[in-house]
C-alpha cells in the first residue's frame, strides 16, 4: 500500500519586513563612473608560442623598429611576439600618476602569452585621447595546472594614467542621483528623506529612475562633505514581485512578497489547491494533496511544501508558469 502523504498549511496574512539600505547602495551619481580605455599592442618574449605570421603583427614590428632607430627593408616575422589588446577601467576621479590593473587579450593566432611582457602600450578613451600608458610582465594563472585561457592575461598595476577625467566635482550646483533599479516608490522615498535630513525642498523626483538634488547654500564648494552625509541615509527599497527562473539549471529565486489568489491545479501525481478547503484524498493510487488555507500565501512557503513532496525544479517551474498564466500568481516571471 502507498503511503498518502496530506500536507495541511495555513498561513497568516502579515506584512513583510523591509530592511533599508543606505543611499549609496542604491544610486549612481552623474558623471562619477568607470571610464573604459583601450589599445593595441604587442607582447613580446614568447617561447615560440606567438603568431605565425600575419600583415598586423608583421607590420606593428616593423614600425616598432623604425622608433627605435632601425630601418628594417624586409618583413619582420617572429613566433615569439603576439598582437594583443590591452583594455582597462579608469575611475571617475583617476589622477595622473595614480596604476591601473589591465587585460591583455591576444587577437591573432598565439598559442600562449605565457611568459611575454607588454611593449609600451597608449591608451585610449572613447573620444580618442590618450588617457594612460601600459606595460610590464604579464600574468597568466594556473599555468600550473594547465591554463585554460592562455591567450589571455593581467597585468596587476601595469599602466600608469596619464590625462585626467576634469569632473570639477566640488564646484557643482546640483547632482543627479540614478537609481540602479527604477521604481516610482523608491525615488519617492529618496526624495522625501533627503528633503527631511536637508531641511528643506532640495530634492525632486523626476521619474523611476532620476532624483535631481540642488546644493544647498551652506554646502557650496562642500559637495564632498554633503555626498558623504547623503549617501549614508538610510531608504527602504521597494523591491517587485518577481520570479526568476533558469531553466538550464533548474534554479529558481523567488522574492518574498509574491503572492498566490485561490487557485486548483493538477500536476502529474499533485493536486494543488490553494485557497479554500479540500479533502482529504484516501486508498490506493490517491494524489497527493496539498491545501492551502489562505488566499495570501507566501511563494517561498509554497515551494518548501513542494520541496517536501518531492516536486522537481521541472515541476515547480511548470506549475509556476500555470498560476502566472491563470491569474493566480501575483509577480512576474523572468526566464534566463
Amino acid at each position: 500500500m502507498k503511503i498518502i502523504i496530506i500536507l495541511t498549511l495555513t498561513f497568516f496574512s502579515f506584512n513583510s519586513y523591509a530592511s533599508s539600505s543606505k543611499l549609496k547602495d542604491l544610486v549612481t551619481v552623474k558623471g562619477v563612473r568607470e571610464n573604459p580605455i583601450i589599445g593595441y599592442g604587442l607582447v613580446i618574449g614568447l617561447n615560440g608560442t606567438g603568431d605565425s605570421g600575419g600583415e598586423i603583427t608583421n607590420n606593428s614590428l616593423k614600425r616598432m623598429f623604425q622608433k627605435l632607430g632601425l630601418n628594417p627593408q624586409n618583413e619582420v616575422s617572429s613566433k615569439n611576439v603576439a598582437a594583443v589588446i590591452v583594455t582597462s577601467k579608469m575611475g571617475a576621479f583617476a589622477r595622473i600618476g595614480q596604476k591601473l590593473d589591465i587585460n591583455v587579450s591576444s587577437i591573432g593566432d598565439a598559442a600562449s602569452l605565457a611568459g611575454g611582457t607588454l611593449l609600451v602600450t597608449p591608451l585610449k578613451g572613447g573620444d580618442g585621447n590618450i588617457y594612460a600608458v601600459a606595460s610590464g610582465q604579464l600574468s597568466i594563472g594556473g599555468l600550473k595546472s594547465g591554463a585554460k585561457f592562455a591567450t589571455g592575461a593581467t597585468i596587476p598595476n601595469g599602466a600608469i594614467v596619464e590625462r585626467e577625467v576634469e569632473l570639477n566635482f566640488d564646484r557643482k550646483k546640483s547632482l543627479r542621483l540614478s537609481l540602479k533599479n527604477p521604481d516610482f516608490t523608491t525615488a519617492a522615498r529618496i526624495e522625501r528623506t533627503l528633503n527631511e535630513e536637508l531641511g528643506g525642498k532640495f530634492a525632486i523626483s523626476r521619474d523611476a529612475t532620476t532624483v535631481d538634488l540642488i546644493v544647498p547654500m551652506h554646502y557650496q564648494r562642500k559637495v564632498v562633505q554633503l555626498m558623504a552625509i547623503i549617501e549614508n541615509f538610510d531608504v527602504v527599497q521597494d523591491v517587485k514581485a518577481k520570479i526568476v527562473i533558469n531553466e538550464r539549471t533548474g534554479t529558481i529565486v523567488a522574492g518574498g512578497n509574491v503572492m498566490l489568489r485561490p487557485a486548483a491545479i493538477s500536476h502529474g501525481d499533485l493536486s494543488i489547491q490553494i485557497g479554500g478547503e479540500g479533502n482529504q484524498a484516501e486508498g490506493e493510487g490517491a494524489p497527493k494533496r496539498l491545501y492551502f488555507m489562505d488566499n495570501k500565501a507566501k511563494l517561498n512557503d509554497v515551494v518548501k511544501a513542494l520541496n517536501a513532496l518531492g516536486a522537481s525544479p521541472e515541476d515547480l517551474i511548470s506549475i509556476f508558469q500555470t498560476l502566472k498564466r491563470n491569474g493566480s500568481l501575483v509577480g512576474d516571471i523572468e526566464l534566463l
